[in-house]
């Protein structure tokens, strides 16, 4: 198991030095460790003396997510290649537990639970089924006989030879410094994860039919949610990113793709509302606060993703300002 961290800010060195002193305490060791740096020669050059268990490198690809992770890629020689997130920290096991979900040889890709670590107390009114918002598993998630239909890229692992063949992640769908308005316009401002990874796994189960993505609860990571994620400007900005990522990978891969999310929207978020609801009834305050997130944050993706959808994708493809919108 080749492992790849990419990183592109100073900012965050200290979460960069757990995520790859987490990887490097496993239990089974990886076969390598290559961390990527995307358009920061500071931070390339301080990384190259410091982390001297890993192989440091420049992105050569596309800016981006995407591109770095593919450098990463075309420089692994390991069969199987895990990611993990510069600002996330791999629990003992990890790697021995995705690699055992490789004893199936119909297994494409595994991933595992990427659990909130919170620099502040969880907001009261954050509820659990958006923590997708923080890139985190989220309660509702659609996890069925241990199979998924893409891992959380935050902690991921994927077949060298999949990867390969299938042409990797898209760098349409790249993490880019962007962000959306509430009037829906796009603006530059703070980073976002795209929904490269679930592109990826509709096209790679798409190439090799009978394939799947599996789902290992003990291969868990820790996710670092810092205080300006726990934010409600925050939730209502990814909440609208999320409907325009959605509405182009809808684009690309289709509407079938959005299986999951149909499933989400139909019966996880009125059940959560509801359940909510009756324990406002019952005299819990913020279980009220709770069920306005879960509507507002609804109708802001529903939103962005009808309005991207109702410009076209012809459009979106033509302007990459827009169109790469991140999730």
């Amino acid at each position: 198991m080749s492992v790849v961290i990419c990183a592109h800010t100073l900012d965050r060195w200290n979460e960069l030095s757990g995520a790859i002193d987490s990887v490097i305490a496993q239990d089974r060791a990886a076969h390598e460790i290559i961390l990527i740096i995307d358009n920061n020669e500071a931070l390339r050059e301080r990384a190259a003396r410091t982390f001297v268990n890993a192989t440091v490198l420049a992105n050569t690809g596309e800016p981006g997510l995407s591109g770095a992770r593919m450098t990463g890629v075309d420089h692994a020689t390991g069969d199987l290649i895990a990611f993990l997130d510069d600002d996330a920290v791999a629990e003992a096991g990890w790697l021995a537990a995705l690699i055992q979900s490789y004893r199936d040889p119909a297994v494409l890709g595994v991933g595992g639970p990427v659990e909130p670590l919170w620099r502040t107390r969880r907001p009261y009114w954050f509820p659990t089924q958006f923590d997708w918002v923080i890139g985190c598993t989220y309660d509702g998630m659609d996890i069925r006989n241990g199979r998924i239909r893409n891992p959380i890229g935050a902690n991921m692992s994927v077949r060298a030879d999949v990867l390969r063949r299938t042409g990797g992640f898209s760098s349409h769908l790249g993490r880019r410094k962007l962000g959306f308005s509430v009037s829906g316009k796009a603006r530059t401002g703070g980073k976002a994860e795209s929904c490269e990874e679930t592109e990826f796994c509709i096209r790679a189960c798409r190439l090799y039919p009978g394939g799947y993505f599996a789902f290992h609860p003990r291969a868990r990571v820790l996710h670092i949610v810092p205080a300006q994620r726990a934010t409600w400007k925050y939730f209502v900005n990814r909440c609208l990113v999320e409907g325009t990522a959605k509405a182009t990978l809808a684009g690309l891969a289709g509407a079938k793709g959005l299986n999951a999310e149909g499933r989400y929207v139909r019966q996880v978020l009125p059940r959560a509302v509801a359940e909510d609801l009756m324990a406002a009834l019952s005299g819990e305050g913020r279980a009220a606060a709770r069920a306005g997130a879960i509507t507002v944050g609804f109708l802001l993706t529903a939103f962005a993703y009808a309005r991207t959808r109702l410009m076209g994708f012809r459009l979106l493809a033509g302007r990459p300002e827009i169109g790469s919108q991140t999730l």
